[in-house]
């Protein structure tokens, strides 16, 4: 994929998968199964690999042909995806603040032992520490 076009948005199925080799690096289509089933009772083989195909003509994923079984693995980092996604959101759903998506996800979707750590980060960050 060229550094100036736009990542594709992988859909739900997709970051998924992502995740999967994000976690554990490149793998072939059955251990990307094998790793999905203990998640997903229903999920299929078949399926997964038509994905993971269907992934890499997207430009998700590159592949190695010069192994066999093939090894897929995510083209893009976690966070780089994940940073593009969010981008996308804030702009969608939160009419670009990102003060708005911070604030819904602290009222809702934060623990307090999380949300003690966050202000222990933001406290270091007003310090001036790392």
């Amino acid at each position: 994929m060229s550094k100036h076009s736009p990542l594709p948005t992988p859909t739900a199925a997709e970051l998924e998968l992502l995740r999967i080799l994000w976690q554990h690096g490149p793998l072939d289509a059955r251990a990307v199964y094998d790793a999905l089933a203990l998640e997903r009772a229903d999920a299929s083989y078949a399926t997964v690999l038509r994905q993971l195909q269907l992934m890499h003509g997207k430009g998700l994923l590159s592949r190695d042909e010069s192994r066999r079984p093939q090894q897929y693995c995510a083209v893009e980092a976690q966070e780089k995806v994940q940073t593009s996604l969010l981008k996308d959101l804030i702009g969608k759903v939160f009419a670009g603040s990102g003060k708005a998506l911070v604030l819904t996800a602290l009222r809702e979707h934060v623990s307090d032992a999380d949300r003690l750590e966050i202000e222990k980060i933001l406290r270091n960050k007003d310090a001036g520490k790392p």
